[in-house]
């Protein structure tokens, strides 16, 4: 047995080295690496080194090294002796094979994999095993021959731990945005609703579906707004419409008087005029042209604004003579015309309610003028409100002014007194221009 001891020159067992966690396979002296199987396997040094033994010795191959022994010892044969070399003399007779064990060559599989029911290598799941170091905050991922420690989406690993990202301070969002654990909500402005993409904004048309003016709804970018048809006014709640009462907003709308309605206005007249086609101002109707009067045949239409009259012929009094249909003469032969204007002149005009002042509204003069004669012109009588005065504007004329506005319907008397003086026959007399004034109703 000493013998033997001495014989052994080398003799190794393969033993597998790895490292901490999941580095490359590495195979101890003796063994090489098989990339297909992932299983280390024996190297034949015997075939791979030159002159493994030397002398008489013979190599013999083992699992993860060789051994060197004498070409005469019976117990290890060398695959590589000649036996029938004439180097050395021929073996004894052949006796009983003794019966030595058989050197088998384990299995070994590089780390992170582990033998399968069909002995082969196969991947260990560390992850289900629950083998893996993963940080409790950290998923773990199974891979080919190890695993990796990885966060869920929404999360950075930072410094071994799974931090949630605030996704909102990159403008994720188009409008609104929440940060919630691991994720983000994108919400947004009223008026506008989320897109599938679930991060932007589109505008809602309010007016397509359901109209929530009471009028026209018009679409603006995130909101509406609410118009109203002309004659309407929009509300202060912005979504209803109101009639506007136009006639409230000036008096000269309409010439007489202003109606309101839905939406509009519309103009009347009073009884005895007509509509213009500007759809404001009145027209009188003149009555006596249409014939559309009630006056006998004996008596005279007269058309003053809104109305019309029915004169009766003029009658004189005593101890007046007529002389024509509106003249009435006193003979100076009678003694009753003394102190009575000679004639009296019958005349008839209407003028329209609160005529601006001052105004001239009718012209008086002498007919004839004598030489060395000269006129006074006066207001006789009617004039008790002091409304009008003469105003003489030459030497045989004068104009009737009225001084203050004059509210109708009113019938005003006027006698107009024109006085003759002259002085080289002595003479001293006067004529009278009874007028009479129809104030109508209205201002037109």
């Amino acid at each position: 047995m000493q013998g033997l001891k001495r014989i052994l020159t080398a003799f190794t067992l393969a033993v597998c080295l790895s490292s901490p966690g999941k580095a490359q396979q590495q195979c101890t002296n003796g063994f090489d690496l098989d990339r297909a199987s992932g299983q280390c396997l024996d190297i034949d040094e015997c075939r791979t080194i030159p002159e493994a033994c030397r002398g008489d010795m013979v190599c013999v191959n083992q699992n993860g090294g060789y051994l060197c022994v004498p070409r005469t010892n019976p117990v290890y044969r060398s695959p590589y002796l000649n036996p029938y070399s004439n180097i050395y003399p021929p073996p004894p007779a052949p006796g009983p094979i003794p019966n030595y064990p058989t050197v088998t060559r384990p299995l070994i599989c590089r780390f992170g994999y582990q033998l399968d029911e069909n002995n082969q290598c196969a991947d260990v799941d560390e992850c289900a095993s629950d083998s893996h170091q993963c940080n409790p905050t950290q998923i773990c991922i199974n891979t080919e021959g190890g695993y990796t420690c990885s966060c869920t989406e929404g999360y950075w690993l930072l410094e071994g731990q799974c931090l949630d990202i605030d996704e909102c301070r990159y403008g994720y969002c188009q409008q609104l945005c929440a940060n919630v654990p691991g994720s983000y909500s994108c919400t947004c402005n009223p008026g506008f609703t989320l897109n599938d993409d679930g991060r932007s904004c589109q505008d809602v048309n309010e007016c397509t579906n359901e109209n929530p003016c009471t009028q026209t709804c018009v679409n603006t970018y995130g909101s509406f707004l609410c118009r109203c048809e002309p004659g309407y006014e929009l509300e202060a709640d912005g979504v209803n419409c109101s009639d506007m009462d136009e006639c409230s907003f000036s008096e000269f709308l309409c010439q007489h008087e202003c109606v309101n309605g839905p939406g509009s206005y519309y103009c009347i007249c009073p009884s005895g005029y007509n509509l213009l086609d500007d759809s404001r101002s009145c027209q009188d109707i003149n009555e006596c042209e249409t014939r559309n009067f009630t006056c006998t045949l004996q008596q005279t239409c007269f058309n003053i604004p809104g109305e019309y009259k029915c004169l009766d012929p003029v009658r004189c009094e005593d101890p007046y003579i007529q002389i024509n249909e509106n003249r009435c003469m006193c003979p100076a032969e009678n003694t009753g015309c003394r102190d009575q204007p000679f004639t009296i002149l019958y005349r008839v005009m209407d003028m329209v309610s609160g005529r601006s002042v001052p105004s001239d509204i009718f012209q008086m003069q002498a007919t004839t003028r004598y030489p060395g004669a000269y006129y006074i012109f006066q207001i006789k009588s009617g004039n008790e409100g002091r409304e009008f005065y003469m105003r003489q504007t030459g030497p045989i004329s004068a104009t009737l002014v009225m001084t203050r506005p004059v509210k109708g319907p009113r019938t005003i008397q006027l006698d107009l007194e024109m006085i003759t003086v002259n002085t080289v026959i002595n003479f001293r007399g006067s004529s009278v221009i009874r007028l009479r004034i129809y104030v109508s109703q209205y201002s037109f």
